[in-house]
């Protein structure tokens, strides 16, 4: 594979390159043959003097000694979130048995040059959730970060409009023209399937085949349907239990139970003792619903079938668990990796097409998490973060007819199924497979890579829906009852 090794200028006209580098962002597992370099693009692509940027790009050899000549790009969600680290696994990745495979940071995160880092907002994040924190104080403790992460970064020389889905999506096209690939497969998950949403309607030349795990539409208004979704994913899963024999045996009425405990300690939040691990004092923590429901989000797909098990603990009193997740907050705020990143694209592509009155009657909609707000940001947070609305056409479903392969966890409520089955009315040649009792981003789920299969599969022949032994195998999870 071939690309320019130099940084080009021609008048006024930048021209992407990818510079190979030896110093690696992490130690790559020995045998694994890989090319890791830089492409350097405009930060704001809509700006003449924008200045250059740099975003970190590990190009992986397939294991076949005879690959197929389309890669895979692979990019992860958030946003936020870092490719990067999955540079260290590259031999659980069934991806590489057929061809290369490549990782690309998106502009803004923790490897890429730039990092929009929040130190201010974990901070804010860690103090709001003390025992002794004033909740009267939470939205100026919040704004006064904002504005302290916006105010430093900007200093820096950094342009907050620079960083959206279209960016990082012109990114990648910049990444396929200097590497000289004629045609390539999208492999992405939860947030970056906007990005591959946006290739689709904009770049669609040289894309082959798309998978998309976890979608969010462009369409769907994430802030309006979060908290819905979250009580109906909870009751899907409660409902399971009630119609397994087994499980409504050990937790009868559980659903109803659970729900009247929420709705319980909305009202009168639950009071709990909990010794400081720093200090050793009893810090007292004040649970409502909101705080309560976490049993079921803090659950991953690998430990989903524990979750009925824990909701009766808390019920007969015993909330060991919970202590235990709340001494977890006395420790010290990260960094806040990616916030900066987060803020730009939230604020720019979510924040301008929400329906407020939409969003504060979701607050109180359900008596259980009563309080609870479905917005990502507050509006007034955007407001500070002071970035360009997006374009309506980013708030307009995609048409394509190139092959593209949904996966949905049946249990998933950040990116609930229903997305995806919705998405294959304009998505006209694509397939949609259904992971029960799984949870987000199914392809990621190290315990069982039949979703991984599934995808590998579907690259391997796209124009067919993915049949794996493995898929036909996987039911409900057994819940535990002792």
């Amino acid at each position: 594979m071939s690309f320019s090794l130099c940084y080009c200028q021609k008048g006024d006209v930048f021209k992407p390159t990818f510079q190979a580098s030896e110093q690696t962002t992490h130690n790559i597992r020995k045998g694994q043959e890989y090319t890791f370099g830089y492409l350097e693009v405009k930060e704001n692509r809509n700006n003449p003097t924008s200045g250059m940027i740099k975003i970190p790009v590990y190009i992986f050899k397939s294991r076949n000694p005879n690959p197929k000549p389309d890669p895979i790009i692979y990019t992860v969600g958030g946003p936020g979130s870092s490719t990067m680290p999955s540079a260290q696994y590259m031999n659980y990745y069934k991806y590489l048995d057929d061809r290369d495979f490549i990782l690309v940071e998106q502009r803004g995160n923790y490897y890429a040059k730039p990092h929009l880092d929040c130190p201010e907002w974990s901070k804010a994040v860690y103090q709001s959730n003390l025992p002794d924190f004033d909740s009267t104080k939470s939205d100026r403790l919040f704004e006064q970060a904002a504005i302290a992460c916006r105010d430093r970064l900007s200093a820096k020389g950094i342009d907050l409009n620079g960083y959206n889905t279209n960016e990082i999506a012109a990114d990648i096209h910049d990444l396929v023209e200097v590497l000289g690939i004629e045609k390539y497969n999208l492999l992405t998950i939860s947030y970056s399937t906007k990005i591959a949403q946006v290739l689709l309607r904009d770049f669609p030349d040289g894309i082959r085949s798309v998978v998309m795990d976890s979608p969010l539409p462009l369409e769907v208004s994430y802030d309006e349907e979060s908290v819905g979704n979250l009580m109906a994913a909870v009751d899907k899963l409660l409902s399971d239990c009630e119609n397994q024999e087994k499980c409504n045996e050990a937790y009868p009425d559980l659903k109803k139970r659970f729900h009247n405990f929420l709705i319980k300690v909305t009202g009168t939040p639950l009071e709990i003792e909990i010794k400081n691990p720093i200090n050793g004092n009893l810090e007292v923590f004040n649970l409502k619903g909101e705080d309560i429901i976490t049993v079921f989000t803090a659950a991953s797909t690998g430990n989903i079938s524990e979750v009925p098990f824990e909701i009766n603990k808390l019920l007969n009193g015993d909330l060991s668990s919970v202590d235990e997740n709340l001494t977890d907050l006395f420790d010290k705020p990260s960094g806040g990796t990616g916030i900066g990143m987060r803020l730009s694209v939230w604020c720019s592509e979510e924040f301008p097409f929400n329906d407020e009155e939409i969003i504060n009657t979701e607050t109180y909609k359900y008596p259980e998490v009563s309080g609870l707000s479905p917005a990502v940001f507050d509006s007034e947070i955007c407001k500070i973060w002071g970035v360009k609305p997006a374009s309506p056409l980013e708030n307009q479903a995609v048409l394509s007819d190139i092959p593209v392969l949904l996966i949905s966890g049946e249990y998933d409520n950040e990116t609930p199924p229903k997305w995806a089955i919705n998405m294959r009315k304009n998505l006209k040649n694509s397939h949609h497979l259904i992971f029960k009792g799984w949870k987000h981003t199914p392809t990621t789920n190290w315990g069982n890579q039949c979703a991984m299969q599934a995808a590998n599969d579907f690259f391997n022949n796209p124009g067919v829906k993915p049949h794996p032994d493995c898929f036909k195998k996987i039911g409900r999870p057994e819940f535990k009852t002792e």
